[in-house]
């Protein structure tokens, strides 16, 4: 052992003590204060100088801050007087680091024997730290033991891994980061409360730069067990830093390919959640950062919901997103921009009008009329509604006036056309409904003009043609989009189908539906598999249809027992289909063919997914009407026109049979079926017996172009409205 001495009189001339090597394994000898000049430590001379110079002469004078160092050093050793060969070495290394040479520092720290300096130590902390219970009053001290040797030699082990770290050596700077860790457990067997603060910083810091390292060296395993052994072992980290290593944390799970494992059995906790990947974990430690700041023990850090909304994007959650962002405090973010994100969240939650009221306050002419991605937002969202399409084309013309691009101008047409067709749908007036047709497809050419390559633009063009009858259009729109999706996208050959079927041409449809299902996955058929159970009744093939529906069904059982939900059902498998409409669709096949009996299960069915449901009170209508039972069909239809005032089926079925029952009716059955042709102006049924209505009545003119319109119509109309491709 080295170690360097003052002497009790004044210094010699230099100021410099004699120094002696010391074989340690002779224990028990104190050691000498004079040795012979041959006794030297193989270490350059020079550097030793200075820190035996800084350590005589530092009550007299302190020339700085490695001065400074010094001194510290030496007053918080045991003796107050010397330091020994691993406390030399550390001291010097650190001064040398400080100083920015590197490699010098690592010479120096390389001679510095961790094991032995740590078993030297160990003992005396033993000594000096008594335990908590057997502390009285008087011994409680003002500041815990001091323990500054250890403190000294730890801190140089980590210089020393921060030091390979600079010099690209990421394996030796984790090993030895590792060494540090290994040590401080050793030697506090109960984790590190009482630790002075230079010993717990150096803890805290190198519990920082170990994943760190690992990540650096490419070794991601050994990355992620160092990340959860820093925040499940007892280092009695701060707040801050243990905020700093979960986000780095949350970073390494959210964005590198790692193979993701589970905590091991270990360091899992009876009763507590266990993530199952690693997105999972990352919002957990996400949660814990943010709850951690709500209770004022860290600073705000925005990138905390930066990588929480992108977590749970992956996750589609976006109302957990929702509540986490109306939990932030005011003033962390401008209320517009919040009310932006949060409609945002609730428009992929489904919830669009919770999602409007929030854009209608954003973009309150007292806050911010002008920003285009909310009004572009709005826009997209009325454009689903026909009750709101006069609202969505003024947001359309404010995003188009705006736009400084043709991409923003070319996405403000779009929305536009489509608000344009959807208001066309609720006017009353032929004239004005021929002339927002006509605006509307000019609105989308305009767009399609500046977006040549917009595939959703071209699907949406291509449905406005099936809607005006523009068959031909319609199906070179839909062919284009399966040639810019590479067919990866079911919606187009659903549109294609049903074109190809509203011209009759349904072996070719059910060839393009077939294509379909063999490029689309498993559970994105469902809305394909009930085009083609509607192909086969419209060739005449019942039996075949009721197969495709049992097939359907078994897809959405499947789906139910995969995601291990004993609920409901008529949750969508994949965004159009659902086990009522599975169902409803039996039993109207079934009412078809007089299978009565199957037809009350099939009903009973959807019955039990939905209580009150227009659709399913009008199958029991109609299936009263086939048995002749004209009351009891007459109030199934007027139970289902009350439950939803819009359902164009219930309104013709009410017109047809009130036409039957003679001339005193016949005004009656005039107004509901003129009111379901103003909802829904393609509907060849209403054509067909507001004809019959008005041949009973003696206009034979009028009912003469009803009959045309009802022909025209069915030779152009689809197994399936146009509407289910919204």
């Amino acid at each position: 052992m080295l170690r360097c001495c003052r002497q009790s009189t004044s210094p010699a001339p230099g100021g410099l003590c004699h120094l002696q090597r010391r074989d340690t394994e002779e224990s028990g000898e104190t050691i000498q204060k004079e040795v012979t000049p041959s006794m030297e430590v193989e270490v350059d001379q020079a550097p030793f100088e200075k820190v035996v110079e800084l350590t005589t002469e530092g009550e007299s004078q302190k020339p700085g801050g490695d001065s400074t160092l010094a001194v510290d050093a030496e007053s918080s050793s045991p003796e107050g007087l010397s330091l020994n060969y691993e406390e030399a070495r550390a001291l010097l290394g650190r001064l040398e680091f400080q100083k920015g040479n590197v490699e010098v520092a690592l010479r120096v720290f390389d001679g510095i024997d961790l094991q032995a300096a740590i078993q030297q130590f160990q003992p005396s902390l033993s000594d000096k730290t008594p335990s908590k219970k057997g502390r009285t009053k008087s011994e409680l001290p003002s500041s815990v033991p001091q323990n500054n040797p250890a403190s000294l030699v730890l801190e140089a082990i980590y210089l020393k891994s921060l030091s390979l770290q600079k010099l690209g050596k990421s394996i030796e700077a984790a090993n030895q980061c590792q060494s540090v860790l290994d040590s401080v457990e050793s030697m506090f067997q109960n984790g590190t409360p009482d630790i002075e603060p230079k010993l717990q910083e150096t803890v805290n810091k190198s519990v920082e730069l170990l994943p760190e390292a690992w990540k650096y060296a490419g070794s991601y395993q050994e990355a992620l067990a160092s990340y959860r052994r820093a925040l499940l072992s007892p280092w009695n980290l701060d707040d801050e830093c243990r905020s700093r290593v979960q986000k780095r944390f949350v970073a390494f799970l959210l964005y590198v390919n790692v193979d993701w494992s589970p905590p091991s059995m270990a360091q899992q906790i009876e009763g507590t959640f266990v993530p199952k990947n690693n997105v999972e974990e990352a919002i957990l430690l996400l949660m814990i950062v943010l709850g951690n700041w709500y209770q004022g023990k860290t600073h705000w850090d925005p990138s905390v919901m930066e990588h929480f909304t992108y977590a749970l994007s992956l996750c589609r959650e976006p109302l957990v997103l929702a509540k986490q962002l109306e939990e932030v405090l005011p003033g962390i973010y401008p209320r517009t921009e919040r009310w932006c994100t949060l409609a945002l969240c609730y428009h992929a939650a489904g919830q669009k009008d919770t999602a409007l009221n929030f854009l209608r306050k954003s973009l309150n002419k007292l806050e911010n009329p002008n920003d285009i991605l909310a009004l572009s937002l709005a826009a997209k969202i009325c454009s689903k509604e026909c009750h709101l399409a006069s609202e969505g084309v003024e947001y359309a013309r404010r995003v188009i006036a705006l736009a400084e691009s043709h991409h923003l101008k070319s996405v403000g047409l779009h929305f536009l056309g489509s608000c344009l067709g959807k208001k066309s749908k609720v006017v009353s007036s032929d004239y004005q409904r021929s002339l927002l047709q006509t605006e509307t497809l000019k609105s989308l050419t305009e767009s399609i003009t500046l977006n040549r390559y917009n595939a959703d633009l071209i699907f949406d063009m291509g449905v406005e043609y099936a809607e005006q009858r523009n068959m031909n259009s319609a199906l070179r729109c839909a062919k284009e989009f399966i040639e810019a999706t590479g067919g990866s996208v079911s919606k187009g050959w659903r549109l294609l189908a049903l074109v190809l079927s509203a011209q009759q041409r349904f072996s070719e449809a059910e060839v393009a539906i077939d294509a379909a299902l063999d490029e689309t996955a498993k559970w994105d058929q469902g809305s394909l598999l009930r085009v083609k159970a509607k192909l086969k009744v419209a060739q005449s093939s019942p039996m075949e249809a009721v197969e495709a529906y049992r097939t359907l069904l078994s897809l959405v059982q499947a789906q139910k027992n995969f995601s291990g939900s004993t609920k409901d059902t008529s949750e969508l498998i994949d965004g159009s289909v659902s086990e009522f409409e599975i169902w409803q669709g039996l039993a109207n096949l079934y009412s078809s063919l007089s299978y009565w009996r199957d037809a009350e299960i099939c009903l009973q069915k959807a019955r039990t997914l939905k209580s009150y449901s227009a659709t399913t009170l009008h199958a029991e209508g109609y299936m009263h009407q086939a048995r002749e039972h004209t009351k009891d069909a007459l109030a199934a239809y007027v139970n289902a026109f009350s439950t939803e005032l819009e359902h164009v089926p219930s309104k013709v079925s009410i017109g047809a049979l009130l036409a039957k029952q003679g001339p005193r009716f016949l005004p009656a059955a005039r107004c509901f079926l003129s009111d379901a042709l103003r909802v829904e102006p393609t509907n060849r049924m209403a054509w067909l017996y507001l004809g019959k209505v008005h041949w009973s009545d003696g206009r034979i003119t009028d009912a003469a172009d009803c009959f045309q319109a009802a022909v025209m119509l069915e030779e152009s109309d689809p197994v399936e409205s146009l509407s289910s491709l919204s």
